[in-house]
């Protein structure tokens, strides 16, 4: 039996390959979820909180495979990133960034379970930052979306273009937060090929 993997299940919205923002219909999803504030290049509570989410994460698939004998492929890290001030994400001033990592679960994993996972992953590794995580439901619907390869510096000019001229263009105005999910694991990939997907909630202006 094939696992359930979500790149594959909702590909439309985790292969795209428009190199220009264009929409997509993003359905309800449930994640385990974190949050936190700060560079994610120097922050150790951000470290900490993915270590969690992969910990957590595994330990749901082999009790998900162990106890219900349906077996998952672990989604991606993906993040949603806010601010008081949304210039700050194109000029990369990352102390001001708010985040909220997150790793999406099957619609078959159960908030019962989850806990129970938490519960094995803190005895096992004595990470004290699991007992953060929750179950997150995420319905993003309308947003525009597109694939960046490069440095995740490199992102300021297609969020830029995004900001100042595709939102007015296509009369839409933002109505989440803005959200990146990562492709390739930055300790194996060099920065200029670094594949992440942008996405933005949106709806009409008016």
């Amino acid at each position: 039996m094939t696992s359930y993997d979500v790149k594959r299940e909702l590909k439309q919205c985790y292969a795209p390959k428009n190199a220009d923002w264009a929409l997509v219909d993003v359905p309800a999803q449930q994640f385990i979820a974190i949050d936190g504030r700060g560079d994610p290049n120097t922050s150790a509570d951000y470290a900490r909180a993915v270590e969690a989410l992969y910990t957590v994460a595994y330990t749901i698939k082999f009790t998900s495979k162990r106890t219900l004998g349906r077996d998952f492929v672990v989604g991606p890290l993906e993040g949603l990133w806010w601010s008081d001030r949304p210039e700050v994400f194109t000029t990369r001033a990352k102390d001001a960034w708010h985040w909220r990592m997150l790793i999406s679960q099957p619609d078959w994993i159960t908030e019962d379970l989850i806990d129970e996972a938490k519960q094995a992953a803190l005895a096992k590794k004595g990470l004290p930052t699991i007992a953060e995580l929750r179950r997150e439901t995420l319905h993003e619907s309308t947003s525009a979306h597109v694939l960046h390869v490069g440095s995740y510096d490199d992102e300021g000019p297609i969020l830029a273009r995004l900001h100042h001229e595709y939102l007015a263009a296509n009369n839409l105005r933002m109505s989440g937060h803005h959200h990146e999910i990562y492709l390739s694991d930055p300790r194996r990939t060099e920065p200029a090929k670094l594949k992440t997907i942008l996405r933005q909630p949106v709806r009409t202006a008016n």
